[in-house]
Formats: C-alpha cells, structure tokens, sequence
C-alpha cells in the first residue's frame, strides 16, 4: 500500500524565489526512500511539507491515515535539539508528556529504545555529556517513541565523522529492518544514500523537481561486506552520474524508473 503520496507539490516563497517542484512522488509502506540532490534543491523543503512542517504553494501530500495524526510521523532533524537541562531518557520521552500518555506501555517503550539505539547506560546522562553520535542516537530514539508510521530523517548524520556515520548507518537499517517503518531519508551522500535505500530519488537543481529514481536491489541484510562489494559501488556510480547531470539540469524530466 501507498504511504506518501505527492501531487503536482511546489514551493514559492514571499520573494518570488522558486524552491521546489512540482514534485511527483509517491512511496510505499515500509519503503526506505533516500532524496539526493544539490545544496538548496529543496530537498529539506520537501521533507517538511511531508512532515506538515509547511505548506505548499501548490500540490497536494497525502499520508497514511495514521500519520495524519500528530503522533503518525516522527521527525529527526539535522540537530539533535535535545534539552540541555533534561536527561536522554526524559528527552526520549518528551513527545508522550506532550501527549499526555504515560501508560506503563508507552514507559517501557522509552527504555526499549534506549536499548536499540545503544544508549541505557547514558538513560541518566546530559546531552552535555554526550557524544554528536550519541545525541543524533537520542533524538533518534525520541522520534521513534509514539511509534510513528512513518520516520523523516533531515541529514542527521551529515555532521559526524565517518566511522560514526557508518556505525549509525548500519543501526538506522537494524531498527527499520526490525521495526518496518516507512523512512524518507534526505542526505547529500551518494555512497549513504546507496547504502541506506530501496530506492533513491534524485533531484534537479533549484526548484527541486525529480530527475531520476534508481531502485536499490541489492540483498539484505547489508553490512560491511556490501561497502566493499563490487554491486555497492556500481550502484553508486550510477546515483553518483544522475547526481551530476541532475545538477545541470533544470528540465525535471524523469529519466530513470526502475
């Protein structure tokens, strides 16, 4: 079934700038999307018009019956945002408070998370006294905590080394293997984009429309070997090659369905 779908979605800001679109796209329920594409494409745009973060000038998005509730989509922005003066397991549970759930289900299910993203030990902690993985594993966490049916993911791991950011890969695709989310992915990164996806979206330069979509067939589960796999990088060639004419192109003509 259909999680997502966009019609016809743009974005024309106060000034007369042109951001995005339009924009036709629609993903499937438990699909992992990643959109690739230049700086300022509006890539994040479309993920927070997605989110109902904003509004399109034109278009229209349509999500899941769940999502359409305040606790159907969960958000991880490029900051983790965390709360100073809270610990990573009030901060994981904040979005419950806000909703006034603390039903021993909704409880039980902070200190699961804590566990999958790595972080019982640190439940106590400040974000202070967290690493920049470790904060982007909380906010992580937070997001997931009502359960969403869908999860937006704005670039979160584009600030952290690359050891952490494969560490975060590879448990990013643990808890979508195990939890069966629906997971829109926004990253600048051709070889995370690959790594992560069953399909990747790639967009033209600013206004961001699509140019191409190249599926992601690779076998499951991926690990280290798939980085070091010969199919790895010929798909990333291929993403690495549309990226590169979608960033002289302006013509949002889709050229790759597959």
């Amino acid at each position: 079934m259909t999680a997502i779908v966009c019609k016809g979605v743009t974005r024309r800001y106060a000034n007369g700038t042109e951001a995005l679109g339009p924009v036709d796209l629609k993903i499937r329920e438990g699909e992992f999307v990643s959109l690739l594409g230049p700086s300022g494409c509006g890539k994040s745009t479309l993920l927070r018009i997605i989110a109902g973060l904003d509004a399109p000038s034109a278009g229209s998005v349509t999500v899941n019956a769940r999502a359409q509730s305040s606790r159907g989509i969960g958000f991880v922005f490029q900051e983790p945002t965390l709360m100073p003066w809270a610990s990573v397991r009030d901060n994981v549970r904040l979005p419950l408070r806000l909703a006034g759930d603390a039903s021993p289900a909704s409880l039980a299910r902070v200190d699961d998370l804590l566990a999958r993203v790595g972080l019982t030990e640190f439940a106590e902690a400040f974000p202070r006294e967290l690493s920049g993985g470790m904060k982007m594993r909380a906010s992580l966490a937070r997001a997931l905590v009502t359960d969403p049916d869908i999860l937006l993911l704005d670039e979160p791991f584009a600030a952290l080394d690359e050891i952490t950011r494969f560490r975060l890969n590879n448990d990013l695709l643990a808890l979508w293997r195990d939890l069966r989310k629906t997971v829109v992915f926004v990253t600048h990164s051709v070889f995370e984009s690959v790594f992560l996806s069953q399909r990747v979206v790639v967009l033209t330069a600013r206004p961001g429309r699509i140019f191409a979509e190249r599926a992601i067939d690779a076998p499951e589960p991926r690990d280290e070997s798939f980085r070091t796999s010969a199919p790895y990088g010929g798909f990333c060639r291929e993403v690495s090659a549309l990226l590169a004419q979608a960033s002289v192109s302006r013509s949002g003509t889709l050229i790759s369905d597959i």
